[in-house]
């Protein structure tokens, strides 16, 4: 069953529990009621929204993820769960005893995956896809020699037909970076929720290594469904779309729906998310040696 996503991001909104639903108010009135076993995410993007302690912790206790964002629109904490997997203990051992080795082949395949979908954003017969499809061969172990970079440099200018873009991270970045900045967003938190229901740990990541970054592993396995965002974003940039106001951003909420191809199956993004996630556990057990990963 694919898990509800809520977003709440005008004033005055107030979420409590009652019969195990979660109720959410405005102004003192009932307007929506959400069983906790049908919520997947929940984004507060509003200061003025009040919630009780009894519902952050069964949204937790049901396997949801709680995104709080700041003034800037960007995650200011995620709340997930931490007792989402009863082989937790056992696979957090094997995770944090994966060899490099191994680690270096599973980000070969990320990367590898990665470029093959910023590739397929591209008509057949257009250069930049011609240009990145040969990149893909040259990924070897642990990427060495950054060819994720260098597709990268490629793939934005022509995304956007634009020569001079740029990607920017910071708050201060102009549209449509802030339009992806909030898609990853909601894909980050995702990608954290499959992480956490596949027993393992979000800060013990592949090829992310940030000691302050609390979500490394999420980071790592994303990073092959950025392009479903990136497909949307720039629609909407074609479309007009320069502010991130709630219809530009249920849009983008909607990438959690979009369909992907996994080992010929094809499911919601959400869903091939957890596919993912459960096939890493796979391999660092030592059971497979690739990773789940979309196709094109």
């Amino acid at each position: 069953m694919i898990k509800r996503t809520v977003e709440i991001s005008t004033k005055g909104h107030y979420l409590c529990v009652k019969d195990d639903q979660l109720i959410l108010k405005r102004e003192r009135e009932q307007v929506a009621a959400i069983p906790f076993d049908d919520l997947g995410l929940l984004i507060v993007d509003s200061k003025a929204t009040v919630y009780s302690h009894h519902a952050l912790v069964l949204a937790a206790e049901s396997g949801a993820v709680v995104v709080l964002c700041g003034d800037n629109h960007h995650p200011a904490a995620l709340v997930l769960p931490t007792d989402s997997n009863t082989l937790q203990t056992k696979r957090l051992r094997a995770q944090a005893g994966v060899k490099l080795p191994r680690l270096k082949q599973m980000w070969r395949q990320i990367v590898r995956c990665k470029i093959t979908q910023q590739a397929s954003v591209f008509p057949p017969d257009h250069e930049t896809r011609t240009a990145l499809t040969a990149l893909v061969s040259r990924v070897r172990s642990g990427d060495p020699a950054n060819v994720e970079a260098r597709a990268s440099r490629l793939y934005w200018p022509a995304l956007f037909d634009d020569k001079d873009f740029r990607r920017r991270h910071d708050r201060g970045a102009a549209p449509p970076n802030t339009l992806l900045n909030y898609g990853y967003m909601v894909l980050r938190a995702a990608t954290a929720r499959a992480v956490c229901g596949a027993g393992l740990h979000p800060s013990l990541g592949i090829a992310h290594h940030n000691k302050y970054n609390a979500f490394c592993l999420a980071d790592d396995l994303m990073e092959p469904y950025r392009p479903f965002v990136d497909v949307r974003v720039r629609q909407l940039w074609r479309g007009g779309a320069r502010e991130l106001d709630q219809e530009t951003k249920r849009t983008l909420l909607e990438v959690l729906t979009d369909t992907v191809t996994i080992e010929g199956n094809k499911g919601p993004l959400m869903v091939a998310l957890h596919r993912t996630a459960a096939s890493m556990v796979a391999v660092v057990g030592g059971e497979e040696k690739k990773l789940a990963l979309p196709q094109s």
